[in-house]
């Protein structure tokens, strides 16, 4: 995520213009970035909701090994 105004583009001689452009396209990068982490972290949270729980620790767990060549 690029939060520095560097490298968006500015207009020469515009002054004070330039600085809300500027602002304003950072602004609308940053709510992209936040939305594409925002439907990131619903979808890893689907997909861990559609797992099986995990099941019970019992005293016989790993002693079997499958082992396949």
């Amino acid at each position: 995520m690029n939060i520095s105004g560097g490298n968006l583009p500015t207009i020469p001689g515009a002054g004070q213009g330039a600085e809300v452009l500027t602002a304003a396209l950072s602004k609308k990068q940053q709510q992209a970035d936040g939305a594409a982490a925002l439907a990131l972290i619903e979808g890893a949270a689907q997909a861990t909701s559609a797992q099986s729980p995990a099941q019970s620790v019992t005293a016989t767990l790993g002693n079997n090994i499958n082992v396949y060549v």
